[in-house]
């Protein structure tokens, strides 16, 4: 049994026969302790704070029965590890001057410069909330700028909280097909002519971070943590 927080993912779900349902991670209505085994692939890294972070892992555990597994993916804040870098940063390197500017190039960039040239205008939102709060007098100290950097695709992290630029697919769907479910990456050929740009959270893992939620749960045994192509794992047993 699937589930998801978006409907139309689960829409397809349904026209491929599978069992799927809309629910949130935070409150997954399934009994407890019903659960032969969970898996959370790319989910609990969208959580903004370390306490949503540890409900979620929590929710899973709950779920589970006695001796039950789970398995939890996260993308990691090192896409490069043991000197070989992830499917992430070797997909579509065009050419070795693009890689060398991945390698060097951006990490010399301050994070409000590192976002994509067509989503400039989609953060004029907190350009323009920023300058409001200037406006109103808050003090003689100076407004700090709380705003996220927002990630170029295919390229190194260098912040653990992040937006990453995402397109609306459009134009070339069929008409049966959700809009809004037709997400692509930003940087990609489909990218270049489609729009509006989406941003969407992350909070990206470093070593040892995942593993640490995990252990702080009683109910639950690590039995693995490993890293796999930019992304680290956790295998968890419920005590």
């Amino acid at each position: 049994v699937g589930c998801d927080r978006s409907k139309n993912l689960v829409d397809i779900c349904g026209e491929k026969h599978f069992q799927a349902f809309v629910c949130d991670a935070l409150s997954v209505p399934i009994r407890s302790g019903s659960c032969d085994a969970c898996i959370s692939i790319a989910v609990i890294h969208h959580f903004s704070t370390a306490e949503r972070r540890l409900a979620t892992v929590r929710e899973l555990a709950r779920l589970l029965r006695p001796g039950g597994m789970a398995l939890i993916y996260v993308w990691a804040m090192e896409q490069e590890y043991k000197n070989q870098k992830s499917k992430y940063l070797k997909e579509k390197n065009g050419s070795k001057n693009k890689e060398k500017e991945m390698n060097t190039g951006t990490a010399r960039r301050p994070l409000s410069d590192q976002r994509p040239d067509n989503s400039s205008q989609d953060s004029a939102w907190s350009d323009q909330l920023l300058n409001d709060l200037k406006d109103e007098n808050y003090g003689a100290k100076p407004v700090a700028d709380f705003r996220l950097p927002v990630h170029t695709n295919r390229t190194s992290f260098h912040s653990q909280d992040l937006l990453v630029p995402w397109h609306l697919k459009g134009g070339t769907k069929k008409k049966e097909e959700s809009v809004d479910t037709m997400l692509v990456p930003c940087g990609s050929k489909e990218s270049k002519e489609l729009s509006p740009v989406f941003h969407r959270y992350y909070h990206v893992f470093c070593e040892g971070e995942l593993e640490s939620v995990c252990r702080s749960l009683d109910c639950v045994r690590v039995q693995k943590s490993y890293y796999d192509q930019g992304n680290w794992c956790v295998i968890l047993e419920k005590l």
